[in-house]
């Protein structure tokens, strides 16, 4: 399979810079898979996951929010985070799943109510990304 550039800059590191198979992201609208040759676009990234094929076998991260630039031979994702499993602190993101419960349970206001969303839906990311890879 042909591959491409892909560049994960978040605003704390370079996440990921090397050439890919094909790429599978959650965006703002559900998943995207990106090979090399994809029509060109810009799209909204959600909070989900980020899976990367390169010689056959794939690696998967968390990532939140951001944008994806798609060109013929080379993408770029800015995202506000990206993980690799071994990066999550399992009882960090348990914690900040409970953090968020209870910002929903007390009913606030529309803006507080969809950033607990929010951030109860990373923490899950997280949490079974870390979960899935851990090693046994």
């Amino acid at each position: 399979m042909s591959k491409y550039h892909l560049e994960v800059l978040t605003p704390y590191r370079k996440f990921y810079d090397g050439d890919v198979e094909e790429i599978i992201v959650t965006t703002s609208a559900g998943e995207v898979g990106v090979q090399k040759g994809h029509i060109p676009m810009t799209v909204a990234l959600g909070i989900g996951t980020l899976k990367i094929k390169n010689n056959n076998e794939w690696k998967e991260a968390s990532i939140s929010n951001g944008f994806m630039e798609v060109k013929q031979d080379n993408v770029v994702i800015l995202a506000d985070a990206a993980e690799w499993p071994e990066e999550i602190d399992i009882m960090r993101a348990e914690a900040a799943k409970q953090r968020a419960e209870e910002r929903l349970r007390q009913k606030k206001s529309q803006h507080e109510y969809l950033l607990a969303k929010a951030a109860l839906r990373r923490a899950l990311v997280r949490m079974t990304i870390a979960k899935k890879y851990k090693k046994m």
